[in-house]
């Protein structure tokens, strides 16, 4: 059930907006979201998207969110659910977004997607990193600028993951070594590039197919960092259509060696699911580094 104090303020926020008198007339749970409860609300001007989770939960989770998807709707690349409201209700935090009606996928569904993202990797800035921290699933996520991509990669990356998995008994000594062996070559491994505009967890539950058939990116973890993380991530649970990436590659062709790089930066998300999940993903971590 909705809290009434969401309720309230939500109904507040769209009435000032809109300088009209909203009413919420009815808010259906939605499934699929793991850390917070999401509903779709009804109101008097049509439907919102709404999650919301105790503010001292994730603090500052949805007005980060908010700001890394006004970063991509303002590349103006690919879809983002508008933001349309982000705030504290009591002991509550909330985001409302534009709610997408979903279609079945047009026929150019993945070389399009494919095209849009290589648009928005195009997007650049003079460090990799952010101006502000926020989330990977309900981990915080770092993002302290750095001028070289393997120095943000290992310092705001890497050696976080392995800190907190090492605090929970998770990373034995020996895989602590074999990431410092790894960390040694990452200068050769990793091409020079300008650092792209990324969603930082693009995986299969993180686009949907929007109402006209398109693709819509959800749930960012957006900062400027390499672009292949992108491309790594979006083969680590369930891959994409090979279109998808023949029209990336079209568009702007990644590097050779491109396939076994991306296993090397899986290494994060992967690190991400063992502090998140627990050691049934070191194996993926230990296989990995063993081929580097």
């Amino acid at each position: 059930m909705l809290p009434s104090s969401i309720s309230e303020e939500v109904r507040t926020i769209l009435s000032q907006k809109t300088g009209d008198n909203k009413e919420i007339t009815g808010a259906r749970p939605l499934s699929g979201g793991s850390i917070n409860d999401a509903f779709q609300l009804e109101t008097s001007s049509g439907s919102y998207f709404l999650k919301y989770n105790l503010a001292s939960a994730y603090p500052g989770m949805f007005d980060q969110e908010a700001r890394g998807l006004e970063l991509l709707h303002k590349a103006d690349e690919i879809r983002v659910p508008e933001v349309i409201a982000y705030g504290t209700a009591e002991n509550y935090s909330f985001l409302v977004l534009e709610f997408l009606d979903s279609a079945t996928k047009k026929k150019d569904f993945w070389s399009s997607f494919g095209r849009k993202l290589a648009a928005l990797h195009r997007h650049s800035t003079e460090f990799f990193g952010l101006d502000h921290d926020n989330y990977i699933g309900s981990l915080r996520q770092y993002n302290n600028k750095h001028r070289r991509w393997v120095d943000f990669f290992v310092e705001e990356r890497l050696l976080v993951q392995m800190e907190m998995a090492g605090k929970s008994g998770l990373l034995s000594q020996g895989l602590r070594q074999s990431f410092e062996r790894l960390f040694v070559r990452l200068e050769e491994i990793f091409p020079e590039e300008p650092p792209s505009l990324i969603h930082g967890d693009l995986w299969s539950g993180n686009y949907m197919v929007d109402e006209q058939g398109r693709a819509c990116i959800i749930d960012p973890a957006v900062y400027y960092g390499f672009r292949e993380m992108d491309i790594g991530m979006s083969r680590l649970f369930g891959v994409f259509g090979s279109e998808f990436y023949e029209a990336y590659n079209e568009s702007w062709p990644m590097a050779p060696g491109w396939h076994e790089r991306i296993e090397i930066c899986n290494l994060y998300p992967l690190m991400v699911h063992v502090n998140l999940f627990g050691a049934g993903y070191v194996g993926s971590v230990e296989s990995i580094l063993r081929k580097f």
